[in-house]
Order: structure tokens, then sequence, then C-alpha cells
């Protein structure tokens, strides 16, 4: 068994399509209409069949509640791997992305956290 899609909830799938894609680097796999909404998800530029990430709307009460929560309390909503984190801060601060933790040594792993603009925060590490 192996996991092959997570879920992140976004306030705006076509602004978090944008910013997940333009900005972080991910590339667009799936984009398939469900109704009022769509099936958007996202995979590594270096691992096309890896892991694929679904822009999930929120419009359920629970997951605007979730979300909103663990935002305020400064809760990263997922983590994303990096080689080198302090390449990759500069890299997000040149495209604008906003940090609210600059890369941070904890233990073993280093860490940063922004906040990508669809209610979410999310952490970078590097092992």
């Amino acid at each position: 068994m192996k996991i092959i899609v997570t879920s992140i909830f976004v306030q705006d799938q076509d602004k978090a399509l944008k910013f997940y894609s333009e900005k972080l680097g991910f590339i667009k796999k799936e984009d398939i209409p469900v109704g009022e909404f769509r099936w958007i998800s996202l995979v590594s530029r270096d691992d096309r069949e890896g892991t694929e990430l679904l822009l999930e709307p929120n419009n359920h009460p629970a997951a605007k509640e979730y979300q909103k929560k663990i935002f305020a309390e400064g809760i990263p909503a997922t983590m994303f791997g990096v080689v080198d984190i302090r390449k990759e801060y500069k890299r997000l601060l040149e495209n604008g992305v906003k940090f609210t933790m600059e890369p941070t040594k904890m233990g073993e792993v280093t860490i940063a956290v922004f906040d990508d603009t669809c209610g979410n925060l999310i952490q970078i590490v590097q092992k």
C-alpha cells in the first residue's frame, strides 16, 4: 500500500492552482470538472508519477472551520520536502512567497513556513 493522493483545503481552486503551479513550481496532472468544483491535482516536477496533491475546495463548514483554526494556531496544513532549504527559501522569496518562519534548525531537520494565500500555512523541511 502507498499514498497516491493527499489533499489540502483551499478557499479558491483557481487561485490555489495558480499559486501552487506558478509560485511553487508543481505541475498540473488532473483538472476534471466535478459538479460545481473540479478535481485538480498537482505533482512534483521531479516525480511526475509520484504522490498527487489535490486542491480540495473548503466549501463544507467543517473544512472551513478546520482550515481557519489551524491557520490561526500557526499549524501548517502539510509539509513538503526540499533538498536545500536555503536555496528553496530564496527562490520562493524571489517568487513573492510570504514566509511566517524563515529556515530554522530543529534537531535533525531545518524547517520554514509560508502562507499559501489560500488559507493555509505550508511547511518545507530539509532532512
